[in-house]
């Protein structure tokens, strides 16, 4: 008579194959999500190694080339020529971007008496254009930095806009997601799971180290 709820003549599956199903479908899991994470953020999480470096020594790219370009121009008196809170300041700074193929978003709108300024900025890219207020002339005055300083600038998220400061968000989860997954990895091998879990340990440690006794 069976006393553990399994029909006569059952027999009861070992509970270590049970173990090792699970064991072995969790690992196939983690290594499929490594392998994948890793190889979606590949581009992104290089970019952001390659950026850490050209930060770190900016010395190394003095000669990035940028250049400076002024113009002149005029907008509708109408425009500025009211009181400072009916200045027409979406007007103005489309025409700028429109005339002179302006980049970046507008950064700053400030309305003085005898002038408006308007500032676009974006990643390696600035433009500031100053308006009579009296006559509706301006001069501007637009500068492009280097390619160094614009990935620069893209992985500080600089003057960058909200959706890649999302990008930067998504990578930094990326690489949480790529380092836990591999760290679980690490736990089902059992030939280098001390000797990896040690030196993750030594690492940490030495960047303590580091930072405690060089940092000033």
């Amino acid at each position: 008579m069976a006393t553990d709820g399994l029909p006569p003549g059952a027999a009861r599956a070992p509970e270590h194959h049970v173990h090792g199903y699970w064991r072995r479908h969790t690992a196939a899991l983690f290594r499929w999500l490594h392998i994948y994470l890793s190889m979606v953020s590949f581009a992104i999480l290089f970019f952001f190694a390659v950026t850490g470096l050209t930060l770190n020594h900016a010395e190394w790219f003095s000669g990035d080339k940028h250049s400076t370009t002024q113009r002149n121009g005029q907008v509708d008196t109408k425009w500025v020529k009211v009181s400072d809170a009916q200045v027409a300041k979406l007007e103005i700074a489309e025409q700028l971007r429109r005339n002179h193929g302006l980049k970046g978003t507008v950064s700053e709108f400030r309305i003085e008496e005898s002038q408006c300024s308007v500032a676009f900025k974006g990643p390696g890219y600035s433009a500031d254009a100053n308006i009579n207020r009296e006559t509706g002339e301006y001069e501007l005055t637009e500068t492009r930095l280097g390619f160094v300083a614009v990935i620069n600038d893209l992985h500080k998220g600089r003057d960058s806009g909200s959706r890649w400061s999302l990008v930067i968000d998504v990578s930094a989860v990326l690489m949480v997601l790529v380092s836990v997954t591999g760290t679980v990895l690490l736990l089902f091998l059992k030939r280098r799971r001390v000797s990896g879990l040690i030196a993750a340990v030594v690492g940490a440690l030495l960047s303590y180290l580091i930072y405690a006794l060089f940092v000033p």
